[in-house]
């Protein structure tokens, strides 16, 4: 009975000594101070920090896919711009590793087809090189149209379909606000860490630091077969014969 006394009693002194040699300030950090941004006055808006990818007026931040050195050539109009299907996919001019993207786009009000013949483009969130080469995230209309669910707006095309289906019906703005964390290679080309992605469609949670299997192949299982490193970002000119869909307020923070 005494010991254990004696034993409490010593942890109670030796408890005291520890907290009055501790203080509140020792776990305060204040420095390096955090970098001030300004915040859009609503969250679609670019904060001060961001790089506008499309500012309602011109594509001048995009060029061709199939050919770097010429000008995306969609049509802009209205503030917005819209999918040509006959000139192919654009991407920006430049490359990124790891961002905060966000995207606004719109299927027509008078869309028409089914499946993934139906409002269907991509937003290839790292384009590894020419046609549809890349991590593709999928854009279609879902409002009310049936498909593969790892092929439905909001999933990993072909990988991860989104948790839930926040699609606003055909003729209403959608967006999309993405963490994007680029994978990472050894020098030897081997796979360090893969790519990262969690995805808000229309506010809502769709894919929640989901990894990666590779990039987007649309015959086969996704597979990290080439090292990489920044890559530009992506818009599809899909082939379907559906009306084009259209894209807004295109901003971006390299993070």
């Amino acid at each position: 009975m005494y010991k254990k006394t004696l034993t409490t009693a010593a942890a109670v002194v030796l408890s005291a000594t520890l907290f009055a040699q501790s203080k509140p300030e020792d776990t305060e950090v204040w420095e390096p101070v955090p970098t001030v941004v300004t915040p859009g006055k609503t969250a679609a808006d670019a904060p001060s920090d961001a790089i506008v990818l499309f500012d309602g007026k011109s594509l001048d931040q995009w060029v061709s896919v199939s050919n770097p050195e010429q000008p995306a050539k969609w049509k802009v109009a209205g503030g917005i711009f819209t999918v040509d299907k006959t000139t192919g996919n654009i991407q920006t001019k430049r490359s990124f590793t790891n961002y905060q993207l966000h995207v606004e786009w719109r299927v027509p009000k008078n869309i028409t087809g089914t499946g993934q013949g139906r409002g269907n483009s991509g937003l290839f969130l790292a384009s590894t090189g020419a046609g549809d080469d890349g991590y593709e995230l999928q854009i279609l209309d879902n409002f009310n149209n049936k498909t593969y669910v790892n092929g439905q707006a909001g999933s990993i095309y072909k990988q991860t379909a989104p948790l839930v289906n926040p699609n606003r019906k055909p003729g209403e703005w959608q967006t999309y606000d993405i963490i994007w964390t680029a994978p990472r290679f050894n020098s030897d080309g081997s796979l360090q860490s893969p790519a990262r992605v969690t995805i808000f469609f229309n506010g809502v949670l769709v894919q929640n630091n989901t990894e990666l299997h590779g990039p987007t192949k649309y015959i086969g299982k996704a597979s990290y077969d080439k090292a990489h490193g920044a890559c530009p970002i992506k818009l599809q000119s899909h082939g379907d014969k559906s009306e084009p869909l259209s894209f807004r307020n295109i901003w971006i923070r390299e993070l």
